[in-house]
């Protein structure tokens, strides 16, 4: 670029958890580098920018929430842009590139993207830069580094385009800008730009003769063995490292006398109202020789205005585990502050771009109440938190090891040892022993400690005042990358807090041998528009609820009863439920289903039982998709022609693509068209809300 000023161009973005929000900002930072300025907003601040007037090209960043939501913070923006009256060139003049963020273990993969990508196609606007797909569930970075890499060249390629144009002659008539080529077009652009690097500019040459004296030491040490966490092999041992820009610090920290009450859980929460309710039966529903251990939780709501529909979810707030946060503390050399109360700012003159103080960090708390129920302690270290630790290293190998991690060059060995591994910033402090951050870099890096979300497993009709939900205690067993097993943040702590119910003793029984506990936990409601029983109780239904995914269909069932119990010259579709679990004696979580069988509420139930074996000369099959198969015409027949619903629940990856795999095929062979044709017509069914989906990864 000739010019000395800086290029500006608009930089949106629209966070759900942060992750956009943090990439937005990387973009930010990098773009001084490359001669260029960033104006970057929310996409939620209408009032800073104007996209109808808009004549730099716009870089968008949008993740995906829920089953394929924008987030909470572009409603306004989406419901501004899909206003059925604008023109179809009403964005002719904008050229924009959009970077979606999304998780393809759910059906509708980065859609809060696609949708904005989508509708501001229609309305005119034109690409400058391909649309980049991020996929959370292999990881964020393996398009995303990629896509802000091309982005500085695409962007030039505009800005020399506007430059050419200005060019000529100033009679010519103004036209509208056509579509900038895309980044594999050649342009004789300058070295700079054909030779983009991410390289920390904080990083001196003096830093060199260093860096390669790290690289001598590791290959030496660690020639002919695997690569780990801490021990790198060539070729990343032996590389020079592309590694981030440092991320600037904004955050401080001020140690307070004061002392008090800690800040009311409700505090944290912006998403609704929060209800504390004790916790009055807690039932075991699998063996203890089970693979997994399910329980089943029941919450009085009576004395509060809570209220649900089967098929809502609801949220939990929980804290982290009480020995991982001491555990911390003592590595930070915080053990003896833990009760002090604490006073968090941003830091003057920072250079982060729109610094402002975490909404989930009071700005007056005990430390401990910070660890314990705002910061999300076992979340899996970023790139740009490792990068943030490196400054905080001491040790040389270790400094060259973290650089590693954080590096384009390492990035298989950040997804292996990090990322798959599950590996936490605790993980990090007994693996790297010279590591020593600040509480404030803790602050600015780990993200919010989110409330964990529960299908609910009853139904309000049925038993006023109760809420019943299930879960499964999440396991995740030692690796060598994390060399101790934990519990899930959120099941370990029900656990542990429902024990007493589980394992009672004259102590916590009253006369009647009822518990004397009253454990309570802070909930609120998460409610679901879409996976509700049909309006009309004569349509028939379908459910496919392997292990914990039949808990929904609980509520379902028990709504369905109360209803033909009140009404008994109603008319009542069928009902088919297709359960399965590991083992009949182990893991069959309500055995009670036969009662609904019994009395009419279920009208078929078909399980399944996939490592049991079978003496049958016919093998039976394993899978709730295999049992759908056996039952096609069935299939067929409620979806098509007696236009029913088909509701999925649970695991995403390993369930719910094999049940729609199965449909599907008995859609292609029921109706004799192809598999492509097939697809559509489930897709439409999923437009029509009558194949629907509560799935988690």
């Amino acid at each position: 670029m000739c010019c000395n000023l800086k290029k500006r161009f608009l930089l949106l973005y629209a966070t759900q958890r942060g992750q956009a929000k943090a990439i937005a900002e990387e973009i930010w930072q990098q773009a001084g580098g490359h001669g260029l300025e960033a104006d970057m907003h929310c996409i939620s601040e209408m009032d800073k920018y104007n996209l109808e007037t808009e004549k730099d090209p716009v870089v968008i960043v949008i993740s995906t929430t829920g089953t394929g939501d924008p987030p909470d913070v572009a409603r306004e923006f989406v419901k501004k842009i899909q206003d059925p009256t604008l023109p179809p060139d009403h964005f002719a003049h904008l050229q924009y590139g959009l970077l979606g963020l999304g998780d393809s273990e759910y059906t509708f993969f980065c859609n809060g993207g696609k949708t904005v990508d989508r509708r501001l196609q229609e309305l005119g606007a034109q690409h400058f830069y391909d649309t980049g797909l991020a996929d959370d569930c292999v990881g964020l970075e393996l398009v995303v580094d990629p896509w802000i890499d091309g982005l500085w060249l695409a962007l030039k390629e505009v800005f020399l385009l506007q430059k050419e144009k200005e060019a000529m002659s100033n009679n010519a008539a103004s036209r509208s800008l056509s579509a900038a080529p895309h980044v594999g077009h050649e342009l004789n652009l300058s070295s700079e730009v054909q030779n983009l690097k991410l390289e920390d500019e904080r990083v001196r040459s003096s830093d060199v003769p260093t860096q390669k004296l790290v690289d001598i030491h590791l290959v030496a040490s660690t020639r002919g063995t695997e690569p780990s966490l801490v021990h790198s092999v060539p070729p990343v041992s032996q590389s020079a490292l592309n590694i981030p820009a440092l991320p600037p610090e904004y955050i401080e920290v001020q140690f307070l006398d004061a002392h008090g009450e800690n800040p009311h859980l409700s505090s944290l929460i912006s998403e609704g109202t929060t209800f504390e309710v004790p916790v009055t039966k807690a039932v075991p529903l699998t063996r203890e020789d089970a693979t997994k251990t399910a329980l089943l939780l029941e919450l009085d709501i009576a004395d509060t205005v809570f209220d649900y529909q089967p098929g809502d979810a609801f949220c939990v707030i929980c804290p982290n585990n009480v020995n991982e946060v001491e555990e911390l503390l003592h590595i930070l050399g915080l053990s003896e502050k833990g009760e002090y109360f604490v006073c968090v700012k941003v830091k003057q003159g920072t250079k982060k771009k729109g610094a402002a103080h975490p909404q989930h960090i009071p700005e007056r708390s005990p430390l401990k109440f910070i660890l314990t129920w705002c910061l999300e302690i076992r979340a899996i270290p970023k790139k740009a938190f490792l990068r943030a630790l490196v400054e905080c290293t001491s040790d040389a190998g270790e400094k060259r090891r973290l650089q590693e991690l954080c590096s384009r060059q390492g990035a298989s060995d950040y997804t292996r040892f990090i990322r798959d591994s599950n590996v936490c910033l605790l993980d990090l402090l007994h693996a790297f022993p010279s590591c020593k951050p600040s509480l404030n870099l803790l602050i600015e890096h780990l993200p919010k400690l989110q409330a964990r979300s529960y299908s609910v497993s009853s139904s309000n009709f049925y038993q006023p005042g109760k809420l019943w939900f299930v879960f499964n205690i999440v396991e995740f067993p030692a690796c060598p990358a994390r060399p101790v097993s934990r519990k899930g943040v959120c099941t370990g702590w029900l656990a542990e807090l429902v024990a007493p119910l589980l394992h009672p003793n004259k102590n916590t029984l009253d006369t009647k041998g009822r518990s004397t506990l009253t454990e309570k936990i802070s909930i609120f409601a998460r409610p679901n528009n879409t996976f509700h029983l049909p309006a009309d109780p004569s349509v028939p239904f379908m459910m496919v609820g392997p292990g914990t995914g039949i808990s929904p269909f609980i509520g379902f069932l028990q709504h369905r009863q109360k209803l033909r119990e009140e009404h008994t010259d109603w008319e009542f579709g069928e009902t088919w439920l297709f359960f399965g679990c590991r083992h009949q004696d182990r893991d069959y979580l309500f055995k009670q289903l036969r009662c609904f069988l019994e009395n009419g509420t279920l009208t078929h139930l078909k399980v399944c039982f996939s490592r049991d074996s079978s003496t049958a000369e016919v093998a039976q099959p394993k899978y709730v998709q295999d049992v759908i198969r056996l039952y096609a015409k069935e299939v067929a027949r409620v979806l098509l022609k007696e236009t029913g619903y088909f509701y999925v629940c649970g695991d995403k990856k390993h369930m719910a693509d094999g049940v729609s795999d199965a449909v599907v095929d008995i859609l292609s062979m029921e109706m004799e068209v192809d598999k492509l044709e097939a697809m559509k017509i489930l897709a439409m069914l999923r437009e029509a809300k009558r194949y629907l989906q509560d799935v988690w990864s």
